[in-house]
């Protein structure tokens, strides 16, 4: 078969009202579909909800969206989106034989509905992406309780905030301070002014325990050094993510973590703009790696693998082995790393095994990274 042949596209863009969205469903595709609710992010945010499709379309439908539709994907696309730690572990993530059905939320009144759509559909296995969904994850899978759901980056919450479990959902949170540890270890070592920044989305606590990790590995290389951290509020404002960005850098901070989703976008274009106009600053990116949209500014990337999280539940689903539960994914696990180091700096050698040696002691658990910022806000006063 070509790798060029069109493939019909099942995407959806839908809009609030079920009915609206019922009119315009399309038919029941010919292999079992597997949906996917994403975050208001959306498609094209190259982080959180790109890595899951990646983890659903490339890697277990075998295709690609392009705006005509949907393509067959060639075996060596599929091999060169997988992270180097990824493909480290060996195999080729070869197609699962299913049909992509995803579909974009304008607003958060949208996931809902959504998700009833996709049991509507008669989907095989039902996924939503991002914190957000939680609520809406609960509701449709207890009305469906014989359709499996995945739901990536928070668990089931009851009303006074304890964690629960349906026995058809499983929910995958990650240990996000390991990853961000390692960061803004990488941080300290690169930062020539002492002073680096972190750009944060809504400063909630799965936000914060970036802050937390980001904090705690800055201070154990560098414990002079100073770390700047603002909240934009948002994670769908790429302008403001740009004008946070560069009031960072007008602060004197040399390194930025972006981690505010599409507004983390907004700081990686203000540290790109800076570094054209000549100055010696370098951003490091969250989820997925940015590299690709600034290769001379953006250091490295704390990532998160959406991607096999999706690919693997999929292919447990498709081998009758999917269960529920509560999952929790940090270095240990490979859930998450650093990406590759692409631009040189003094010391790049040594700082790479510092960086190495420390994510060997969090892996053994000699070393605990706190998920509070006011606890390595403490430990950087010590």
């Amino acid at each position: 078969m070509s790798p060029r042949r069109r493939i019909p596209c099942l995407i959806l863009c839908l809009l609030a009202a079920v009915t609206g969205c019922k009119k315009d469903a399309p038919a029941a595709p010919s292999k079992p579909g597997i949906g996917l609710v994403l975050g208001l992010g959306g498609r094209g945010d190259h982080s959180f909800n790109d890595s899951a499709l990646r983890g659903l379309e490339l890697w277990a439908g075998g295709v690609k969206y392009e705006k005509a539709g949907y393509q067959e994907a060639t075996a060596s696309e599929r091999k060169d989106s997988l992270a180097p730690d990824v493909a480290a572990r060996g195999g080729e993530m070869l197609p699962l034989g299913i049909t992509p059905v995803v579909l974009q939320s304008r607003v958060a009144e949208d996931y809902e509905p959504n998700l009833q759509l996709l049991a509507e559909q008669r989907v095989s296995l039902a996924m939503g992406v991002g914190f957000m969904l939680e609520n809406a994850v609960e509701t449709v899978a207890r009305r469906n309780p014989s359709l499996p759901f995945l739901l990536v980056d928070s668990p089931l919450l009851d009303a006074q905030g304890r964690v629960i479990t349906l026995p058809n959902v499983r929910t995958v949170v990650f240990r996000e301070e390991e990853g961000c540890f390692l960061a803004g270890a990488l941080a300290g070592l690169v930062t020539k002014t002492g002073r680096v920044g972190m750009v944060g989305g809504m400063k909630i606590p799965l936000v914060q325990r970036y802050e937390a990790g980001f904090r705690a590995g800055v201070a154990a290389t560098n414990p002079d050094a100073t770390v700047l951290v603002n909240y934009t509020g948002s994670f769908t404002d790429f302008a403001l993510g740009k004008q946070v960005g560069q009031d960072l850098l007008l602060k004197n901070t040399d390194v930025v973590f972006a981690a505010a989703g599409v507004d983390g976008l907004g700081a990686i274009q203000a540290v790109k703009e800076a570094r054209e106009a000549g100055k010696a600053v370098s951003v490091i990116g969250v989820d997925s790696d940015p590299s690709h949209l600034a290769p001379e500014a953006v250091l490295s990337a704390v990532v998160k693998h959406v991607d096999l999280v999706v690919y693997e539940a999929i292919r447990e689903q498709r081998q009758g082995r999917f269960q529920g539960g509560n999952v929790s994914l940090g270095l240990k696990e490979g859930g998450m790393g650093l990406a590759p180091v692409r631009l040189d700096f003094p010391g790049k050698a040594e700082a790479l095994r510092t960086v190495d040696a420390l994510r060997a002691r969090i892996i053994s658990g000699e070393l605990k990274v706190p998920t509070q910022p006011d606890a390595a806000r403490a430990a950087e006063a010590r």
